[in-house]
C-alpha cells in the first residue's frame, strides 16, 4: 500500500460558516446537549446506529484497548451499556473502573467523548434488558463465553443449536447468564466536536470541577447542575 496515497486522502468537511460556537449550545448542561446532536444523528440519513459508540478502557497498569459497543440507555445518571462480564472489557473496568466514550456520526461531522468512571446496573435493570431483547440474542448470550479461546466455530454453533432446541418453547425463560449484565458510565467530562473543513474544529467541554479550582471567568463559564462549559483550541 502506497503511504503517500494514504497522506493525500482528505476529505470537506463544514464550512467557516457553519460553526459550533458557545451561543449554539441549546443547554448549559451536557446530557441536554447530546440529546440535541443525538435525535439528529438517529434522524440522518447514512447514520445507521447513532447509539454505537467506541469504548476505551485500560488495564490497572495502563495499558489501553478499544472496540465499538452499543449504547442502551443514557439519563442524568450516565451512558448505560450491556456486555458479557467474562469479556476483556469487563476484566479490565474490574481492574480500572474507568473508560472513554466516543460517539463519531460521519454524516454530519460530530463527534462527542465522554469520560468518567464506571459501576454495574442493577441485576434487576440488566434483567429487564436481557428479556427484552429478540429471544436469538438471548440464547446468543448463553451460547458465549466472551473472550474465552474456542476450538471452532462449530463448537459455538453446536452449542448454539443445543441451546435453541432446550428453549424451543416461546413460553420457558431463558434465564440471564450470571456472567452478563450492564454498566452506566457516570461522566464527568464531555466533549463536542464539529469538523470543520480548514480544520480549525470547533470544539466544545462540559466538565466537572476539580477540588479547590478557582475559576478565570473569561474562558470557563458556569452551567447547571455543577457543570462548566469552556471552548478549546482545535
Amino acid at each position: 500500500m502506497n503511504s503517500l496515497e494514504i497522506a493525500g486522502m482528505r476529505k470537506p468537511y463544514r464550512g467557516k460558516q457553519d460553526k459550533f460556537d458557545l451561543d449554539h449550545l441549546v443547554s448549559k448542561e451536557p446530557f441536554g446537549q447530546f440529546e440535541a446532536w443525538f435525535n439528529e444523528a438517529k434522524n440522518t440519513d447514512g447514520i445507521l446506529e447513532a447509539n454505537a459508540m467506541s469504548l476505551a478502557t485500560a488495564t490497572k497498569n495502563g495499558k489501553p484497548s478499544v472496540r465499538m459497543v452499543l449504547m442502551k440507555g443514557i439519563d442524568q445518571n450516565g451512558i448505560v451499556f450491556y456486555t458479557n462480564f467474562l469479556s476483556q472489557k469487563a476484566k479490565e473496568l474490574t481492574e480500572n473502573p474507568y473508560c472513554s466514550l466516543l460517539f463519531y456520526w460521519e454524516p454530519i461531522k460530530r463527534q462527542i467523548r465522554v469520560e468518567g468512571h464506571v459501576e454495574k446496573v442493577s441485576e434487576e435493570e440488566s434483567n429487564n434488558y436481557f428479556h427484552s431483547r429478540p429471544r436469538d440474542s438471548q440464547i446468543g448470550a448463553c451460547v458465549s463465553q466472551q473472550s474465552q479461546v474456542v476450538a471452532s466455530r462449530k463448537t459455538i454453533d453446536d452449542r448454539n443449536v443445543e441451546l435453541q432446541e432446550k428453549y424451543s418453547d416461546p413460553n420457558v425463560l431463558v434465564p440471564k447468564p450470571d456472567y452478563w449484565g450492564g454498566y452506566r458510565v457516570v461522566p464527568n467530562r464531555f466533549e463536542f466536536w464539529q469538523g470543520q473543513t480548514n480544520r480549525l474544529h470547533d470544539r466544545i467541554v462540559f466538565r466537572r470541577l476539580k477540588n479547590g479550582e478557582s475559576l478565570d471567568p473569561s474562558v470557563t463559564h458556569e452551567g447547571t447542575n455543577g457543570w462548566v462549559y469552556e471552548r478549546l483550541m482545535p
